[in-house]
């Protein structure tokens, strides 16, 4: 009997030695058969009591099955903490993620949309302007009536709609919506341009999309006049280009939501008399602009006695497509890796 009690304590120390030192699941399920298997040393012992006498079996027998419900419980608490320490590690693993890390058998080129998008962000930063965003899905109000296009207007018929099951809402047309969700959410003065998608109902060709690329910008202040937005407009251009002397012209135009409405045309970057870029022409028609409509600033919760501003929108897509010298817009989203390695 004493013999089999000293053996007892030499598989619980060698227990607790064991299981201290293990740091993963295959380590800690050797040790559980070691001890708890078939062939293991605890039940070896619960072997051997039944060798011995009955008053024996009374004393050693509820001993030998304490320790072997306690052997069973660290070998739980063990297998929980290993649990736990690999989540953390996992956990770790992913916020220390680097998206940038390079790996030889990866490879992949940026977007052209995403160059153009960077250079305008960072010419309108530096002349003080912030950058915004607005939703997609947008309601007939911010779309249409709070840009001074009411419901029997005509020129809702030049804008091809994308209408939602859910009535009156619908994928927004242009980004100029995002104007009236700014002059609400900010008030005057502010100066913000709003990259973003717009979707309109058109058959897809060589020019036309469903989806395109616009940029939007406004600025509103006191006393703000043309001038202004001339300046706005040629600065832009002659950076983005990368012209000095880059020329800009200004035709009159209609758009419901400016008063008075103006086109501006800049001088072709890439040629002096005439190229299939600009067709012949030497000029490029790239800035829809002109004085917000004073319907739309009260729309925007701004008084029109007080503020007046510009507004100016452009198609990004356009834009790219003449930067870049692309002639098919349906290569944007083809995921060609042949048209995205050239940028």
């Amino acid at each position: 009997m004493e013999q089999l009690k000293q053996k007892l304590q030499d598989v619980i120390l060698q227990f607790k030695k064991e299981i201290e030192k293990i740091s993963n699941f295959n380590a800690l399920e050797a040790l559980r058969t070691s001890v708890l298997g078939k062939n293991g040393t605890l039940t070896i012992l619960l072997t051997e009591l039944k060798t011995l006498p009955i008053e024996n079996k009374k004393e050693l027998g509820p001993l030998l099955n304490k320790t072997k419900q306690e052997f069973e419980l660290d070998i739980t608490q063990k297998r929980e903490y290993l649990i736990a320490q690999s989540a953390e590690i996992a956990h770790k693993k992913l916020q220390n993620f680097d998206v940038s890390l390079y790996h030889k058998t990866l490879y992949g080129h940026r977007h052209p949309y995403t160059k153009l998008i960077e250079d305008i962000e960072d010419i309108f930063l530096s002349m003080g302007y912030e950058i915004i965003d607005g939703p997609e899905i947008e309601t007939d109000f911010y779309n249409f009536t709070a840009l001074n296009i009411p419901k029997d207007h005509p020129a809702r018929d030049m804008y091809d709609t994308f209408w939602l099951n859910i009535p009156d809402l619908l994928l927004r047309t242009h980004t100029s919506p995002v104007q009236v969700h700014a002059m609400r959410n900010k008030g005057a003065p502010i100066a913000a341009v709003v990259p973003g998608r717009c979707f309109r109902h058109e058959a897809t060709d060589a020019s036309h999309d469903f989806m395109f690329m616009q940029c939007e910008g406004i600025f509103i202040d006191k006393n703000v006049t043309l001038a202004h937005l001339f300046a706005t407009a040629q600065t832009f251009l002659r950076t983005l280009f990368k012209k000095e002397t880059l020329d800009i012209r200004i035709r009159p135009g209609y758009f419901p939501f400016v008063e008075p409405g103006i086109e501006i045309d800049a001088r072709c970057p890439f040629c002096k008399n005439g190229c299939s870029v600009c067709k012949k022409s030497t000029w490029i028609e790239v800035f829809p602009c002109g004085l917000i409509h004073p319907n739309v600033l009260r729309h925007g919760n701004i008084d029109p006695e007080i503020y007046s501003g510009f507004a100016f929108g452009f198609g990004l897509t356009r834009l790219a497509m003449i930067k870049y010298n692309i002639n098919d817009i349906r290569l944007f989203h083809s995921g060609k890796i042949k048209f995205l390695e050239q940028f």
